[in-house]
């Protein structure tokens, strides 16, 4: 199914306000709380998103700009991402809080204006508009996840998640050539149960590797919020266990995944 920007722009928005609302009462407490991505408290969650937030307004109104500064960020290597969480720990909470709702509001300015048919500069390879702001929702639903279970937030599943699970499955080769294995010819079909009793359906019937269950669950394990052991996916076939030891729907280094057992 066809997705027009203007639809993933107004999905979008709403993952933020559902993030926004999770944390705009919070004490200085609140912010300092560890989530599960090693580290990073609540405000470096909030931090990362606003200053990529800023780096996709970038990409979107100067891309040879955001490309330069691409290449020097990417040339610090993979402690980049924490140095920058690091470098904004000195900003406080109304000032994280401000710099979160204004770069998004930004960004969706800067995405509303440009030409469905650009191809956008990101980490990875080029994107559609359509297929970046994808991307940007992937994020904040990940990070939001961290924050939720610092905040001890258990958080509804919403029909946005089939954005997610599309890109998560998209990006099955993505995440054998970051580690550079080689990428499987066989073919995985997807069958997500979504929160309104519907299926939601990827790849040929009939073939043997499967990965079946929640679409919450999946949407965990390909954004390595979540070790597949400690959800109730069903994986079956060697390509399709293979792919969920290293699915990976956001662009750039490998990331570290979660060790099983460590989700409450």
């Amino acid at each position: 199914m066809v997705v027009s920007k203007s639809e993933l722009m107004s999905e979008l928005i709403a993952d933020l306000s559902e993030l926004y609302a999770m944390v705009r009462a919070l004490d200085l407490p609140g912010w300092e709380l560890p989530t599960p991505a090693e580290g990073w408290a609540v405000r470096d969650q909030i931090t990362h998103l606003a200053w990529f937030d800023d780096a996709a307004t970038s990409a979107l109104t100067d891309p040879d700009g955001f490309r330069a500064a691409r290449a020097a960020l990417m040339a610090r290597g993979e402690a980049a991402v924490d140095d920058l969480a690091a470098a904004a720990r000195e900003l406080a909470p109304p000032q994280v809080l401000e710099w979160f709702r204004t770069a998004r509001a930004r960004m969706a300015e800067a995405l509303g204006a440009v030409d469905p048919s650009a191809r956008l500069p990101w980490y990875g390879p080029d994107m559609s508009p359509a297929s970046f702001a994808t991307a940007r929702l992937m994020e904040t639903w990940a990070h939001g996840q961290d924050v939720a279970d610092a905040l001890g937030i258990e958080r509804a599943p919403s029909m946005r998640l089939r954005h997610v699970a599309m890109l998560g499955v998209r990006a099955l080769p993505y995440g054998f050539a970051v580690r550079g294995l080689p990428v499987p010819e066989a073919p995985v079909r997807v069958e997500l149960a979504m929160p309104d009793g519907t299926w939601w359906v990827s790849g040929p019937d009939g073939v043997p590797d499967v990965v079946r269950g929640s679409v919450a669950d999946f949407c965990l394990v390909v954004t390595q919020r979540c070790h597949v052991a400690d959800t109730s996916l069903t994986v079956t076939g060697e390509t399709a266990r293979a792919w969920m030891s290293v699915a990976q729907a956001f662009a750039g280094p490998a990331g570290k995944g979660r060790a099983p057992g460590t989700r409450g």
